[in-house]
This record gives C-alpha cells, structure tokens and sequence, in this order.
C-alpha cells in the first residue's frame, strides 16, 4: 500500500562522473526513507537539449556545478519541501515553474533531475516498492535488449572514427540476463581479435568502456566486430550491429556536407552510403544518420530503410515531446532515444517515452557518456517497457552498474518479466 508522506529536507554534492568531472547529486528526505540520485552528462549534445549548468572560471577547468547545487539546497529545496514525495508529476512541475524557461537555464536542469530523481527514488523506498514498480505501478514488464557500445569513436575516443559509436544487439537471447552473457562473450572475443590483428594498443577504451582501435573506415570497425560475433558462436540474426553515427559532429554547415569514411558527402550520397552499410552488416539500429535539423533526410532514410532498421532520433529530438511530435508528423524516424538529463524531469521523459509509443516507434532508454554509478536508467527502461537499452560496453564500473541492476530486476520478477528480443530479432 502507497503510504502518504511528504518531503522533509532537500541535500546536495558535487560528486564526479565517469570522466573525472563534477556532477549534481541530491538526496530527499521523506517521513520514512531517503532517496539519492546523480545525474550524467554527455559529450556530444544537441543543440536543443535542457541547459545543464556549469560554473565557468577556474575551479574543475570551469566545469564546476557549485551554482546547481546551490539551487538545490536553495529554490528547488524551498519549493518542495512539504510536497508529497509519491507525486511526481506536482513535483516536477513545481521546478519547472520556479525554473521559468524553456530550457531550464535559470536552476539548471542537471539540478532539477537530481532532484526528480532522488524523490522518484524515495518514494520507492517509503514504499518499500523497487523502483520500476513505483515508476510503473501495474502491468506486464518487458526487459530491454542491451545494446553494447563495443567499439568506440567520434567525441567518444580518441581514433580517427567519424562514427561514434559500435554496438551490438542480442536480440536472440531468450531473456536479459542471457543477451548479458552473449554480450559479455562476444566483447570478450573481439578484445582477443583486437590484440591479435592490431597490438595491445587497440584495446585502450574509449568513454563508454568500447575499444578505440586505430581504425579509419567504419567498414573496418563491423568488420571486426562481426568475426567476434562469430568467434563466440553466434549467428547474425542472433547478434545484430548497430551504430550512433552522431552525424552532427562530422557535418559541416558551411557547405552542407558530410565527411565521412575519407570522403565528403551530401545528404543523399551519405543515404546511400548507409543503404550499403546495412545490405553488407545487417545493421538492426541507425542512429542520428544525419544532422540534427535534417527532418527531411531522416525522412528519407527512414521510408527507404525503416521496414527492418530501426532509425534513431538522438540530436534531432533531446527526448523534448514538441521535437518529437514534430518528428511523427515528418514521419523522420520510427525511433527515439530517450536520455533524461536532456529534458530534465522524470515526469517529462515518461511523456516522451508515451508519445513515441502512441505513434508506433520503438523507445530506446540511454545513458550519456559522462555517467555515474547510479543505475536509475535500468528501472526507467523496465517500467515504460523500452525495446532497448543502451548503456556502454560491458566494462567500467558506471556502465556495468546497469547491466548488474538489470540481472537483479529479471530475477525480482522471474515468470512475470519477458525480453524485448523476442519482438525485434
């Protein structure tokens, strides 16, 4: 039974993410329990996300969140204090209206999520309910299909990959923790054809816990990526590729080109260039393929290649519901990332989740590259039933940290838990 309880205090730290850098972490104080959350951040970002605030000068090379967390122990504890812990939607609503604007400039989103986060967690805890249970509270769960960001490029590594990122996708696992395991061993089998082909230095790790080869092509990444897949016993239908091509950090708006691969490209040669990629790897997922305004190309893309490939919206959406529902009338993707420091509130990233549902697109929960212990993403994915989660390699503390909550939460449900794979293979 919900019990009734209200919050009492509001804290907050800076502590330090993936990267070294500071981050917003708060705690809130209900009746009967506490709850802790910390919030990420990416490295590349669209143009259109929440402002996540920082604090310029010298301290942290600028990159301090003391002004967040001043509003946090500030305005947002103020305002909430006395609420009730177990109503999200008030909560949030409440700070995004002492915020005031559109991006929530004025606190900080990274401030404000701190917040949505911990109170969705505490409510959990005063009602001794895990956390996808208190997000969702009724209903069949579903697991999402991991996608392992197994090789890494882009604003993500320090190799010549214009592509940011390499995945792979266990769709023909019979649960989560089985397409763990395949993800696991296949990783396992592309570090040893790393080393055998290139030397030990092709397994230095980018920010998301995927080797950094000193590869060139994106042909040259697949391709080895694909003999791991089979190294390890796995058929194509059973492990899918993918790939984040986070094409705004390749294009260059002055001509209207992208460079790509060693060659400089318009929209429509870039098009075809993935067509190809696809016909030759299989490739399940393609996500932001062009840049983050290109409505039109994604479209495109998207009625050429949407009937077996997923199409991913990251940049060109920020999980902002006006850019998606601009996005469903373009018919641009058929699907969309969801990242919650992009907007900034729980309750707001559950609308986007619904809206991509109501329109027949396949959500897929994400972290950011600059992450943090917290495995709040795994319980978000599981209450909204995303098709996929896509949340690093599996390697680095604050990347494993979701793929072990996952584990935990399929064996809280057992029986009652099926797999996203079983829909998408």
């Amino acid at each position: 039974m919900a019990v009734k309880t209200n919050i009492l205090d509001v804290r907050a730290r800076q502590v330090l993410d993936s990267r070294g850098n500071p981050t917003v972490e708060a705690e809130v104080e209900s009746g009967r329990a506490m709850g802790r959350a910390s919030v990420p951040s990416g490295a590349s970002k669209g143009r259109h996300e929440a402002l996540e605030l920082r604090d310029g000068g010298e301290r942290f090379h600028g990159m301090g969140v003391a002004k967040a967390v001043g509003n946090v122990r500030g305005a947002l504890r103020r305002g909430v204090v006395g609420l009730r812990v177990d109503d999200q939607r008030r909560l949030d609503h409440k700070m995004i209206s002492l915020d005031g604007t559109p991006d929530k400039s004025k606190l900080g989103a990274n401030a404000i999520l701190a917040v949505s986060m911990a109170s969705a967690k505490a409510a959990a805890n005063s009602n001794g309910v895990s956390l996808f249970v208190q997000l969702r509270k009724s209903g069949r769960y579903i697991l999402p299909v991991p996608m392992m960001n197994v090789i890494n490029g882009g604003e993500h590594a320090g190799n010549d990959l214009a592509v940011q990122e390499f995945l792979i996708e266990p769709v023909g696992a019979s649960s989560c923790a089985e397409a763990i395991r395949m993800g696991s061993e296949v990783y396992h089998s592309l570090k040893a054809i790393l080393v055998s082909e290139h030397g030990r230095g092709a397994i230095n790790v980018g920010d998301e816990g995927g080797f950094a080869p000193p590869f060139r092509l994106t042909r040259e990444a697949l391709g080895s990526i694909r003999k791991a897949v089979s190294a390890s016993g796995y058929s194509e239908k059973e492990v899918k590729l993918g790939i984040d091509a986070a094409a705004s950090t390749f294009y260059d708006e002055k001509s209207g080109r992208y460079t790509l691969d060693g060659h400089a490209m318009s929209g429509e040669a870039l098009e075809d260039h993935y067509a190809r990629l696809r016909d030759e790897f299989g490739l399940l997922t393609i996500e932001d393929p062009f840049h983050e305004e290109a409505f039109d190309d994604f479209a495109s893309i998207t009625k050429r290649l949407g009937r077996s490939t997923k199409v991913i919206g990251d940049d060109i959406y920020v999980t902002n519901v006006a850019r998606i529902k601009l996005g469903i009338e373009k018919k641009a993707t058929n699907a969309v990332l969801i990242k919650l420091n992009q907007i900034g509130t729980v309750s707001e990233t559950e609308d986007a989740i619904g809206l991509a549902r109501a329109a027949g697109w396949t959500p897929v929960v994400s972290h950011r590259s600059g992450e943090t212990e917290d495995p709040f993403i795994a319980h978000l994915a599981t209450a909204f039933g995303a098709d996929f989660i896509k949340t690093g390699a599996p390697a680095r503390g604050e990347r494993v940290a979701k793929y072990n909550e996952l584990l935990r939460i399929e064996e809280e449900l057992r029986s009652k838990a099926g797999y996203a794979g079983r829909e998408l293979g």
